[in-house]
């Protein structure tokens, strides 16, 4: 199955950051969010993606260009203006990045990719968010209700850090604790082909047009992950999701799978 990732946002709440590159191409220990996405998908196998851009899509073409030209060691024979690649690290993906426009809506976005998609069951995530999901196990839950549309439902984590004391005893500070109650859309989907016909123009919010009206219908389900999940929304979360790369604990990459 083939990986849509919804990279064209502009990432207003993180200006300091996405005032010259979009979000998914934010840092996290020297890569782009947006590789540690695709570094998950591939740990399952899935190794074809189908990125959207939009807001200064250049930028993310540029990275892969330059993952594409310049890693490891080169030869010159400027005589004959030979370059030969030595060794390197190489991805074993291939990546499509598609122009979807500057100001579509979520929904739009997906819809130009129609032509990539016709008659294929596919994944489809946001370029901001990680997380440790069995995606093995979400495929799965999808061919056995026969819907068509799942979504992660992911307990969102807290705004502020917690804190956790007993009555007249010293405080413990608990940072950025997952929700107890409460579920939102952390994307993470598998969708059906059938979904592109309910795209109506560029506009469409992929949420609020399409999603809502097919749970309306029943035809929407909810695959639960109560386990990590986290989205780059503000500077605080830059600042937590660096901080857990650079403790050697991040989630994302050191799942229940290992």
């Amino acid at each position: 199955m083939k990986v849509v990732i919804l990279a064209g946002g502009q990432g207003t709440r993180l200006a300091e950051e996405t005032e010259t590159r979009p979000k998914p191409m934010v840092e996290i220990g020297g890569r782009p969010i947006l590789w540690h996405i695709m570094k998950h998908y591939e740990h399952f196998g899935f190794c074809e993606f189908l990125v959207a851009l939009g807001y200064r899509g250049e930028s993310i073409k540029r990275y892969f260009l330059d993952c594409l030209s310049l890693s490891g060691s080169m030869s010159f024979k400027f005589p004959e203006g030979d370059v030969t690649r030595h060794g390197g690290e190489q991805e074993s993906w291939t990546v499509h990045l598609v122009e979807t426009g500057k100001d579509s809506g979520t929904g739009g976005r997906l819809r130009r990719l129609a032509p990539w998609l016709r008659g294929e069951r596919f994944l489809l995530t946001y370029g901001d968010g990680v997380s440790n999901i069995d995606l093995t196990e979400l495929v799965e839950f999808h061919k056995k209700h026969g819907k068509m549309v799942t979504v992660s439902a992911v307990r969102p984590p807290a705004r502020f850090g917690a804190i956790e004391f007993d009555p007249g005893g010293p405080v413990r500070f608990t940072e950025k604790p997952q929700l107890g109650e409460g579920w939102i859309n952390g994307g993470f989907m598998v969708i059906e082909p059938e979904l592109l016909d309910a795209i109506d123009g560029d506009g469409a919010s992929l949420e609020t047009d399409v999603l809502e009206p097919l749970a309306n219908k029943g035809e929407v389900m909810a695959f639960p992950h109560a386990d990590f999940w986290h989205c780059m929304d503000t500077l605080r979360d830059v600042r937590y999701l660096r901080d857990l790369w650079d403790s050697g604990k991040a989630p994302w990459l050191s799942g229940p799978w290992d």
